[in-house]
């Protein structure tokens, strides 16, 4: 299995410390509003490699991390007149649900900063201790210049970065480069009792702590977005690995960030969309199918146009699965059926699906891989007389189980166990996503394959409604 490792830009073989446990450490979000679709896409592709991971036979430690307090946190809780636990416990809340509703797996653990405060401040004094921090009127800074590594991550020189920033060094600070540890509580601020005062940790000191305490001082995997490679990732080299004196990481891995208009979406910028928003026009299984089809590295794209895309290409393979359970229930078992064209399908289709995601988890290849078996079981349902149930149900299962691999979910829930049901109302939803998006030639083709199968729309103030002619 190849990774590519950020630390050595180049691919590299997954080689864990101690198989068949692998140590997975990602940065979560920092919890003052609900996360947007690009946040999300760091979430689905990490749950699809500690998926793969798992069917591998990886007993994986997965470890992701809340930051609850911060600048932003506490401005927000001003504005709405409330603590900022309250605003913390809100969002991790809701992120919780998202994550949820996307089909995530929970975390083996999701600690929160301010759960871990004895370990950051014992971090903390550590680096004092060793030389790599020093105090100043309450403010812990890490000396950026005593790690001689500074800058291995990012492919940064440290000489270049203090040229590049301000003349005038920050008051309390020996380099421009240097980074806060711990900084002094302002009036009205949480704070939490310190050696060196009153007060709360940085953003950087907290993943070092949380990813020592629950995994060691080397892990395996580390992953985040690309925006984190510099400095929060490159600052948490620098911290952990000046008191371990070992490799933090033996393979960094950043997810590509999602664009709209050609440009990166970001809180800060103000020019993203909440999950929970485009959830309103997509369903999560449809977000998470559009998340995951493409290379995790690359950039994507956020358009309505790609996501009726993906909508049309989920909906593809969920109805072959019900045609599939359709087929399989009007056949019987056939013991004597040769199932060698079966057999022959279902191993090709295996191992271009494998092939794509032990090639640094190319989900998108994957994907195709799905896509070329579901092609030959549509070609093998256009007359049931030549194949049996064994011969259905063994193409249902091993799309299923490709399918489930990557976290995409196409199964009917229970109430619509039959799996018609399902069909319809997936179909409706790619046809309500093509006309939220103008495009009216596929809706009217949806709406013309629904006719066909004997269902009548009713567009009414409340919705789509449906029923069987």
């Amino acid at each position: 299995m190849k990774i590519y490792n950020t630390l050595k830009r180049q691919k590299e073989t997954l080689a864990p410390i101690a198989p068949p446990q692998i140590k997975m450490y990602t940065c979560g979000q920092t919890v003052y509003n609900d996360i947007h679709i690009g946040n999300a896409r760091f979430y689905v592709v990490f749950d699809a490699i500690r998926r793969y991971l798992a069917h591998k036979g990886y007993d994986v430690n997965y470890v992701q991390n809340f930051t609850d307090i911060d600048d932003k946190i506490i401005q927000k809780a001003w504005d709405e007149n409330c603590t900022a636990e309250e605003i913390a416990e809100r969002y991790i809340a809701h992120t919780l649900e998202d994550l949820d509703a996307l089909n995530c797996l929970p975390a083996t653990k999701n600690p929160r900063a301010t759960e871990e405060i004895p370990e950051i401040i014992d971090l903390i004094q550590q680096l004092i201790e060793k030389g790599f921090a020093y105090e100043n009127a309450g403010t812990v800074y890490y000396d950026v210049v005593k790690f001689e590594g500074y800058g291995k991550l990012s492919r940064k020189n440290i000489d270049d970065l203090e040229a590049g920033a301000r003349v005038e060094v920050e008051s309390g600070k020996k380099n421009p480069t240097d980074f806060v540890l711990w900084k002094p509580a302002k009036t009205d601020e949480p704070f939490w009792e310190s050696p060196w005062g009153n007060g709360r940790p940085g953003w950087h000191i907290e993943c070092s702590a949380m990813a020592r305490k629950y995994l060691g001082d080397e892990i395996d995997i580390h992953g985040g977005g690309s925006d984190l490679i510099f400095p929060h990732h490159e600052n948490e080299i620098a911290q952990t690995e000046a008191i371990t004196g070992k490799n933090f990481a033996r393979c960094w891995m950043h997810c590509g960030s999602l664009t709209t208009d050609h440009k990166k979406m970001s809180k800060s910028r103000g020019n993203f969309f909440t999950l929970r928003e485009v959830a309103e026009k997509y369903s999560y299984d449809i977000i998470r199918f559009y998340l995951l089809s493409g290379h995790y590295r690359m950039p994507m794209e956020f358009t309505d146009t790609v996501m009726v895309a993906a909508a049309q290409g989920l909906q593809r393979i969920k109805t072959c699965c019900a045609n599939l359970r359709n087929a399989a229930d009007k056949t019987g078992p056939d013991t004597t059926e040769d199932m060698s064209l079966f057999k022959e399908a279902e191993s090709s289709a295996i191992r271009a699906f494998e092939s794509a995601m032990e090639d640094d988890f190319n989900t998108a290849n994957a994907v195709t891989a799905i896509f070329e078996l579901v092609k030959f079981a549509n070609t093998h349902m256009a007359d049931t007389t030549k194949h049996t149930k064994n011969f259905y149900d063994g193409l249902l299962n091993t799309i299923g189980h490709l399918c489930e691999i990557l976290g995409l979910q196409i199964t009917a829930s229970e109430e619509n166990a039959g799996g018609e049901d399902a069909e319809i109302e997936a179909l409706i939803e790619a046809r309500q996503a093509a006309r939220k998006s103008k495009n009216f030639a596929e809706s009217d083709r949806i709406r013309d394959e629904l006719t066909k199968m004997g269902i009548i729309l009713e567009d009414t103030p409340d919705g789509v409604r449906w029923r069987r002619g």
